[in-house]
């Protein structure tokens, strides 16, 4: 019964202790995987399975000549314990009597950058690695700059291998002022240096007999010692809605992780984007009903009020709100293999709530070497930079650098279902500065010309087709109607941006005065052919199921829409075909009940070169045909 007191009591402290999540940076060699392998082995937190084969893989692929490689506890993958290099993102997890830790090792090479940034994302600390041969360089900078970006507040500069510099005094002191000489143009609160020997075990778990000069803390000291909690955000309330949960017809709860504040139960809340306003009347956590709530806790929260929410909405407190914007600036790291097109309406997830997002602007890409910035049309593998994002929808966020959780987001390629980009959001964007930009003297002499500011080649890259018309003529019954509709559904389907005209909603607005003379019909189809000029300037495709029945009149509309944004398609069925498809319509013309039917009282010119030309079938194979027409002519889509 003691013994099992002795362990519950056991268990239950190390539930209580604070977690510390922290990574490693540095260059290739700099002994990266070495420290943390000698952070597990010098702290007891090896198996004795683990240190016999890591004994034995030493002897045989490790690069630390007749010592133990510690480096092999970390590099898992073959390639990596071939190479002597850490290829991919490894995490490891121990324990001491003060405090969790998860640790990731993180790639130094520039090309895994997004590996970094992915093992950076959830890290409260960073160890960043510096060869006392070779001390502060360009890499150097880099994990530091990608560090600073990320928001991580607490850095340790283990300036290792001092073994090979005879524990050098003067060494560590002038790596020490060149790294601080660079830093003061990033804005890191904590800093801290420790000269160190991976290899030996100096000053990583315990003091270096070698360096009595140093009088601070050794490695695992200061990451028992240093104070993280502080640094999440308990001011600001914030709650993404994940899930509505409804066990029984009695109760409904909202379900989600605290992504910053404090909750309490009685308090009032408002939901966005509703602005619905109620209060909490319970707080249930993981363990049961509790008075309040705080990050990183899962809770499921309900209210006094009915009120309809759903997920993506957030709950948040009244007198404290998040920014609600549909466009603003971000740091975005590039991450897939295919390169950034700015074209593209990508799908953008911000805590729990996902819309289309399209990349405006890149104000600079940052040379994350150099920190230099240069302009760029599109981003590659691993480059950063600094964009202007509009969203479909507005999102609730608040700038990175006061709240991760909401200031973080990821874009996803609508295609491949890639995880492109990570950003990290800096502010709402500056309505005036946005003028400024777009308002320059060639712009202002385009809208005095009435003109677009938006060219016809940008349109055909965000749309991925050309705005054209493809006019459907023939006879009432001949299946015009059937073959648009069709059209516009398959078009829809495949991305493309079509608007759809017909005699039927014409003749119910835009020419509702008219009737159904030569005359009458000739200012439809002229009013028609205006408009769809209009939508053609748009980069839209209209798609028009008209009779149309005169030669002349067809060649008035091409020369209004465009002669090369007109595509005749004719739609050829003969009188007794349409009569049995529309019989009740051509009796009415037999009987004198209706003038002005082609076809019967009025002639019907066949077109003389339409682009395409179907006969009454497979309406399958009619838009196939169509379709193939479109890819061919580089209409539809025209990548």
């Amino acid at each position: 019964m003691n013994q099992h007191t002795d362990i519950q009591a056991f268990l239950d402290q190390d539930q209580k202790k604070d977690l510390l999540r922290l990574l490693t940076a540095g260059s290739v060699d700099d002994g990266k995987s070495t420290l943390i392998g000698r952070l597990l082995f010098d702290s007891k937190k090896i198996y004795e399975d683990q240190l016999s084969a890591l004994e034995r893989d030493s002897k045989r692929i490790g690069h630390a000549g007749d010592q133990i490689d510690y480096a092999l506890l970390l590099d898992g993958l073959k390639a990596e314990r071939e190479q002597g290099i850490t290829i991919d993102v490894a995490y490891r997890y121990f324990s001491t009597n003060k405090r969790k830790f998860i640790i990731a090792d993180t790639p130094g090479h520039e090309q895994y950058t997004r590996n970094m940034v992915t093992g950076a994302s959830t890290a409260n600390l960073a160890i960043i690695l510096i060869d006392a041969r070779k001390g502060v360089i360009t890499q150097t900078r880099r994990h530091t700059f990608l560090v600073s970006l990320l928001g991580i507040k607490h850095i340790v500069v283990a300036v290792n291998k001092m073994d090979l510099v005879d524990y050098s005094e003067e060494v560590f002191n002038s790596i020490c002022e060149n790294y601080k000489a660079f830093v003061t143009r990033l804005s890191i609160p904590d800093i801290y240096f420790i000269p160190l020997s991976a290899l030996n075990g100096d000053n990583v778990v315990d003091d270096s007999k070698f360096m009595p000069w140093y009088h601070g803390q050794n490695l695992l000291q200061y990451l028992e010692d240093v104070h993280v909690v502080s640094d999440r955000n308990f001011e600001d309330f914030r709650f993404p809605v994940q899930h509505v949960l409804r066990p029984t017809l009695d109760f409904r709860g909202f379900s989600g992780k605290v992504a910053s504040g404090i909750i309490r139960k009685g308090e009032q809340i408002m939901v966005l984007p509703s602005r619905k306003t109620s209060r909490v009347t319970s707080v249930i956590a993981t363990d049961g009903e509790t008075d309040y709530a705080f990050p990183p806790q899962a809770i499921t929260l309900t209210l006094a009020d009915e009120i309809d929410i759903s997920r993506g909405d957030m709950l948040v407190h009244v007198e404290n709100q998040p920014r609600a914007e549909r466009q603003f600036e971000a740091m975005l790291v590039w991450m897939d293999e295919t390169k950034m097109d700015p074209f593209t309406q990508f799908f953008i997830k911000h805590t729990t709530n996902t819309t289309r997002a399209r990349i405006d602007h890149i104000r600079y890409r940052v040379d994350v070497n150099t920190l230099e910035h240069s302009n760029c049309e599109a981003l590659s593998l691993n480059e950063i930079g600094r964009v202007v994002i509009t969203t479909n929808k507005p999102l609730f966020f608040d700038p990175y650098h006061k709240n991760h959780n909401t200031g973080s987001f990821i874009l996803i390629d609508p295609i491949s279902h890639n995880t492109c980009a990570a950003g990290m959001i800096i502010d709402k964007l500056n309505a005036g500065d946005l003028q400024s930009r777009i308002i320059d003297p060639e712009s202002k002499r385009l809208i005095d010309c009435g003109n677009s500011l938006i060219s016809s080649q940008e349109l055909e890259k965000r749309y991925h087709q050309k705005g054209v018309t493809v006019w459907i003529t023939g006879l009432h019954g001949s299946g015009k109607n059937l073959f648009a509709y069709t059209l516009e559904r398959r078009l829809f389907d495949q991305g493309a941006t079509v608007v759809l005209l017909d005699g039927s909603t014409i003749r119910s607005g835009l020419a509702r005065e008219l009737d159904h003379s030569p005359a009458d019909r000739a200012e439809q189809m002229r009013r028609v052919a205006h408009v769809c000029r209009i939508l053609n300037d748009q980069g839209i495709i209209a798609i028009c199921s008209f009779i149309s029945p005169k030669e002349d009149i067809r060649d008035q509309l091409s020369e209004i829409i465009g002669n090369e944004r007109f595509h005749l398609v004719y739609m050829d069925a003969d009188l007794e075909y349409c009569r049995k498809n529309k019989p009740e319509l051509y009796d009415k013309a037999d009987n004198g009940l209706l003038s002005f039917l082609p076809g019967v009282d009025e002639v019907f010119d066949v077109p003389l070169q339409p682009k395409l030309h179907f006969k009454p079938g497979n309406l399958s194979t009619t838009i196939e045909e169509t379709m193939n027409y479109l890819h061919q002519n580089k209409i539809f889509p025209i990548d």
